[in-house]
């Protein structure tokens, strides 16, 4: 169970705080407990979560010293495989759902390898791989920006002063 004051990664929404641990002060469901939770990059927003919603990945934000680990592992993170190009929306989709970083390195590497191809080709990206290349950026700098205590848009360039410019992704 997560405590007050935590940040946690909650689904598509990014990192929340939790505001507060019990029942909903409106609606019926007073025998049940409910995270109250302020996301941290959607102003004027508020979710409500059952303490056991099985359905929705939530985990706490990782430490700074699990972002250096990771940031450290990511040359050696493999692009995903898409093997039908029909479902490539669905498997972005489902990678950014899972709202683990090493899936999300693995979708920005599959996208920015297609870009390049496609621009290589002559052909323009398309709105699909520009949409989810951009969600799991927002994703993966909002949980890090949490972890190292800098700015969202700071976050690249930290990445890069720990891996060099040559590490695409």
């Amino acid at each position: 169970m997560f405590a007050i004051g935590d940040n946690v990664v909650y689904g598509s929404n990014g990192v929340c705080k939790i505001m507060n641990v019990g029942p909903l002060s409106f609606g019926g469901a007073k025998d049940r407990l409910y995270y109250t939770m302020k996301p941290r990059y959607i102003k004027r927003s508020e979710i409500f979560s059952p303490t056991e919603n099985n359905t929705m990945v939530m985990r706490k934000v990782m430490t700074k010293a699990e972002v250096d680990d990771f940031i450290r592992s990511i040359p050696d993170i493999k692009p995903l495989e898409i093997i039908e190009e029909k479902k490539r929306d669905q498997e972005y989709k489902q990678a950014v759902m899972t709202c683990d970083p090493a899936t999300i390195i693995s979708l920005m590497k599959t996208i920015r390898q297609r870009m390049e191809e496609r621009i290589a080709e002559g052909k323009k990206v398309t709105a699909s791989d520009s949409k989810y290349y951009h969600i799991a950026e927002d994703s993966l700098y909002g949980e890090f920006a949490i972890s190292l205590d800098i700015e969202k848009d700071a976050v690249k360039d930290y990445i890069v002063s720990m891996l060099g410019d040559g590490v695409m992704f």
